[in-house]
């Protein structure tokens, strides 16, 4: 109370004091005006009494008034206080506790305060930027703009941020915030700051109107575990997305019990964030769950995530399928080369070795089983969809009533078979021999299927179905009308834990010996290699479909809907022939023993172990080369680039490509380019032979 005293005694001494003085002022001003009043009346009085109709007396009295307002006016200001001098910029900078300095647009300090000299020195120019922050004069150009620029200085060994403000036209005031003294609080202000800071809010009591309303599920929890907790209050989305919810429910009931003991475990474990839970009502349905705990009580939202996840799927096992069908094509490209050297190799054994001989079956066996390798190999390129195909227009209603009389012999007596046409069936475009050989192990393996269990029936449906109905049944990037074939049967189904590798080449449910395990991989490669879509349905005990989605071919304007099949080429009888072929190949077993062979039937062959070799010997025999076989992928040059290098020096001879890739992965490098045709590997030297004459005749 003494301290509170001592402040309010001081104001009311100065408040007295300033009355006195004020009171002193106005008796002085008084008087003054009084002695002036009769000195301008004593000096008015020789001119009352002459009269004012002389001039000189007119005029006198009216100077005498003039000087008498004057005066008045003069002595009424000095009555009034004086207005205190305004502080100049030194006093303005010292009041501040920051450091600060007064600069002008060039950077040049005017003044500065004992706070700024002490952290940057007695500079006379703004110090340099900082490594962090903005520039100087761009601070001070947003000043100049009437915002607050804000720049780094380089100060005492460390970056500070300074404020820049206008202060006049020309000047700026720079401010370094934050390192001036600062406000001390008692400790009791310190107290109710830190009990107000650290307060928890109150428990919620309702849902808030954000999620009373959202589209996912949210709830109010009552109770410690939220798993055990009771539902206090639910929105309505939270039935759509769990099929419960009701008031006075434990939470833990939505949700599937092996999935919520797991998400228990790893919110005990401090988890934070979404957690991944399985809804008890679906379990195939799978949902975000997020809780905040405040105060005994639960806030939990739901989120339906379920397709979220399927496509999440899909393109993981598309990238995955993707990187298996480029390490088989790899490898089905090199082992096509050594293949197609086996078969050359054996074409010359079988000619010193003809029938009768000893070494004949023995031949045979290995001719036998190089083309069971090579079945392996066109099946490893169809997953990879690498395979060579040739693309018409077939009616899907035509196709597969051809196919089902080979179907039905394949199909065992205890399996029936049942077809179903669809009406308004549309054409597709798509290689023949593939698409039979995807139907051909699809109903393999339904047939493998319901057989282990005793029999029963494989179907196989054709439909014509709208963009809907096709995304409605599995093929959810289904653009415009689509072709269906579906192959289905009543066995055991599919387990769901195998559902994401059946299309993974070699994976195979069969005993040893009964499977190769590329029978869906090859279907999975033709499809996509058709532009198509497979799906399955299949729930245990329930049978399995797969569904192959083909887009509707629509024929151009004026052409018949399925062209005539077109003549196949003409069996070359007499496979020998005269001239200068370069045959380039990086494989040497496969270039020595086809330049061999050839040259046995009369051609002139030039051999090329690379692209680089292959231009040099184009070069050196311009004009005279008849035909270039060439290998598509080697090491440098590729067949394509030695292709448009070398058709200078070639001329109009025609070109064949060979190799173990499809004539699509390089087709579009060899735009522009005419008389050239592919041979796919493996190749015998009947084969090679024959297409090497045809080549040479057309050329003719």
């Amino acid at each position: 109370m003494a301290f509170t005293a001592h402040r309010l005694e001081a104001p009311t001494r100065d408040m007295a004091g300033t009355r006195s003085k004020r009171r002193r002022g106005d008796l002085l001003t008084t008087a003054a005006v009084a002695f002036f009043l009769l000195a301008v009346a004593f000096a008015a009085a020789p001119a009352l009494n002459a009269g004012p109709a002389t001039l000189a007396g007119l005029m006198l009295l009216i100077g005498l008034a003039g000087v008498a307002c004057l005066g008045l006016f003069g002595l009424r200001g000095a009555g009034q206080p004086v207005a205190e001098a305004q502080p100049g910029p030194e006093k303005l900078l010292a009041a501040l506790a920051e450091p600060a300095a007064l600069v002008a647009a060039d950077g040049r300090i005017q003044a500065a305060n004992p706070a700024w000299k002490s952290l940057v020195g007695a500079a006379v120019r703004l110090p340099k930027a900082g490594a962090s922050g903005a520039g100087l004069f761009a601070a001070l150009t947003a000043a100049r703009k009437g915002e607050i620029g804000r720049a780094a200085i380089r100060a005492g060994g460390a970056d500070h941020e300074v404020l820049a403000s206008a202060f006049d036209a020309r000047r700026f005031l720079i401010r370094l915030p934050g390192q001036g003294q600062t406000l001390a609080l008692p400790a009791a202000a310190m107290e109710v700051i830190q009990a107000v800071t650290s307060a928890k809010s109150p428990p919620p009591k309702v849902l808030d109107a954000f999620a009373a309303a959202s589209p996912f599920g949210a709830a109010l929890l009552e109770g410690e575990e939220p798993f055990e907790a009771t539902i206090h209050e639910a929105n309505p989305a939270l039935k759509a997305v769990a099929g419960a919810g009701e008031v006075g429910q434990p939470f833990g009931e939505l949700i599937e019990p092996a999935s919520r003991a797991d998400a228990a475990q790893r919110l005990a474990g401090g988890h934070v964030g979404a957690l991944e839970v399985r809804l008890a009502q679906d379990p195939s349905r799978i949902a975000h769950l997020y809780l905040s705990k405040s105060d005994g009580r639960w806030v939990a939202y739901l989120v339906d995530v379920s397709e979220q996840k399927q496509i999440e799927l899909q393109l993981a096992q598309s990238q995955k399928m993707q990187a298996i069908g480029q390490l088989a094509g790899g490898v089905a490209h090199d082992f096509n080369n050594l293949l197609t050297a086996i078969f050359m190799q054996l074409d010359v054994l079988a000619a010193r070795h003809p029938v009768g001989d000893p070494s004949y079956e023995g031949l045979n066996e290995i001719r036998q089983t190089s083309a069971r390798a090579a079945d392996l190999v066109r099946k490893l390129l169809a997953f990879s969809r690498k395979q060579t195909v040739q693309r018409e227009v077939l009616d899907l209603g035509e196709l597969i009533s051809e196919f089902e009389v080979l179907l039905r012999r394949v199909l065992y007596e205890d399996v029936k078979l049942v077809t179903d046409y669809g009406r308004n069936l549309p054409a597709v475009k798509a290689d023949r021999g593939q698409l039979e050989t995807a139907v051909m192990n699809l109903a393999v393996n339904a047939r493998d299927a319901v057989r282990a269990h005793g029999g029963g029936q494989v179907k196989i449906r054709t439909a014509r179905l709208t963009q809907e109905q096709a995304q409605g049944m599995g093929y959810p990037g289904a653009q415009g009308d689509q072709a269906l074939i579906e192959v289905s049967d009543d066995g055991p189904g599919i387990a769901p834990e195998i559902m994401e590798k059946i299309f993974e080449p070699f994976f195979t449910t069969k005993p040893v010996g009964e499977g190769t395990g590329l029978g869906l991989a090859t279907v999975y490669g033709i499809v996509k290699q058709s532009d198509g879509w497979i799906s399955i349905d299949s729930r245990p005990g329930e049978g399995a479909a797969f569904r192959i989605f083909l887009p509707v071919h629509i024929p151009v304007a004026g052409a018949p809907a399925v062209p005539p099949p077109q003549p196949k080429r003409p069996v070359a009888r007499d496979l020998s022939g005269a001239g200068r072929i370069l045959f380039v190949e990086d494989e040497d077993a496969v270039r020595g023993v086809a330049a061999k062979l050839l040259r046995a039937r009369g051609y002139e062959v030039i051999e090329a172990a690379s692209g680089e070799e292959a231009l040099e010997l184009a070069e050196a025999h311009a004009g005279t080369i008849d035909l270039m076989i060439s290998d598509v992928v080697m090491p440098g040059m590729q067949g394509p680039d030695l292709l448009k290098q070398a058709r200078g020096y070639l001329g109009a001879a025609p070109v064949m490509f060979i190799s173990g890739y499809a004539e699509s992965e390089f087709s579009d490098l060899l735009e522009g380019e005419t008389n050239v045709s592919f041979l796919p590997k493996p190749i015998d030297i009947k084969t090679l032979a024959e297409r090497v004459k045809q080549e040479l005749q057309k050329a003719a």
